[in-house]
């Protein structure tokens, strides 16, 4: 059991070599040219980096041996049954778990909460990303079931986006379509995505290739619709608040 856990460990390791490396003789080039940190604190981000290579070598490892399979053998049994339709609001749920746990989403939200000096909570926009995904999640469902083209939705989808941008403050939209990239983290992409291509696997007249994929396009677009709707209600209680001072002012 143990050998079938570790089977091709050695290629992944390789793999997050080749992706740390030149960080960190980035990091070593402004280091001995610009930054000069004590030494206390060069021997932290060593054992940051250790952490950090670990960690995602194991977090690979556990998405080819246990997050793929398992996510393509729901999607083939659901889709397997006659009522299939059950995927759409289990994708609905799996889309607002994964985005709920996803770390970089919760990032994103305490430095927007940081940044904004309170304004914009960590809890509206976890809440916002997470049903946000979900429902692009339920409609990519709907998409595969029914052999929609994936352009149904993503032309009117940014042509909506960019109405609202012109709409929306400066600050919401940065936020929205950086909400876009992070939402598309490790654990929507890997798992969401094997349930939808294993789901078109066995769907009559879909092609995995085709149908399967796409989802993550929906997906970092969903985001971006999501935090631009906040930003229009924030938007619309300020100026509420302020017409309501201005006419308790007069």
């Amino acid at each position: 059991m143990t050998i079938h856990v570790f089977k091709g460990f050695g290629d992944v390791l390789f793999e997050v070599t080749f992706a740390l490396v030149p960080l960190i003789i980035f990091f070593l080039f402004f280091q001995f040219f610009f930054l000069k940190l004590e030494k206390q604190k060069l021997i932290n981000i060593g054992k940051g980096m250790i952490l950090a290579f670990l960690g995602l070598a194991f977090f690979l490892q556990g998405v080819h041996v246990g997050f793929f399979p398992v996510g393509e053998l729901i999607g083939e049994k659901i889709g397997s049954l006659s009522y299939s339709w059950i995927l759409i609001p289990i994708g609905f749920v799996f889309g607002f778990v994964a985005t709920f746990a996803e770390p970089a989403v919760r990032i994103l939200n305490h430095e927007v909460e940081k940044v904004s000096g309170g304004y914009i909570s960590q809890k509206v926009m976890l809440y916002t990303l997470s049903i946000g995904v979900a429902i692009s999640i339920a409609v990519s469902m709907v998409r595969i079931l029914a052999g929609i083209p994936l352009w149904y939705f993503i032309i009117p989808g940014y042509l909506i986006a960019l109405i609202m941008i012109r709409f929306s403050s400066k600050t919401f939209t940065a936020i929205a379509f950086d909400s876009g990239g992070v939402a598309t983290g490790p654990m929507t992409v890997t798992f969401i995505l094997a349930i939808a291509v294993g789901f078109a696997t066995v769907i009559e007249g879909r092609d995995p290739l085709i149908d399967g994929f796409g989802m993550i396009a929906l997906v970092a677009l969903s985001p971006i619709l999501s935090v631009l709707s906040l930003g229009l209600l924030y938007e619309g209680k300020g100026r509420k608040s302020d017409n309501e001072k201005s006419n308790s002012e007069a």
